[in-house]
């Protein structure tokens, strides 16, 4: 039984169980299958990324309001984690960077030192 490459369809010779004729047919192959899933994924980080970019730069501030944050570009539905205090406050973290709604539309920026 002859097998042929997965990804090109050349006849393979060497091992039995060989299923490509090289590394590039390999690659090809694995990112042809990945493709969907890796698009979304970087796409997510992006978002994450530029959020966090977007808090750092406004952390010596240490206030901004909502408006100022949309303008820059936050995306709200976009964090790593969130923290919830004793006192039912919630912190939204990108990485090490956070934000706490405060009243009328104002956040609160911080970073988390101890994750440095």
């Amino acid at each position: 039984m002859e097998q042929l490459c997965l990804e090109c369809g050349e006849k393979l010779s060497g091992r039995i169980d060989k299923k490509f004729c090289d590394d590039q047919c390999r690659n090809t192959y694995n990112n042809r299958q990945n493709r969907d899933e890796n698009n979304y994924i970087r796409n997510v980080n992006n978002t994450l990324r530029k959020n966090r970019r977007i808090l750092a730069s406004l952390v010596k501030n240490r206030k901004a309001t909502k408006e100022e944050l949309l303008l820059k570009g936050l995306n709200f539905n976009y964090y790593t984690n969130t923290y919830t205090t004793k006192d039912n406050r919630t912190y939204y973290y990108c990485y090490d960077y956070a934000y706490l709604e405060l009243e009328n539309d104002w956040y609160a920026i911080v970073k988390r030192k101890e994750w440095v």
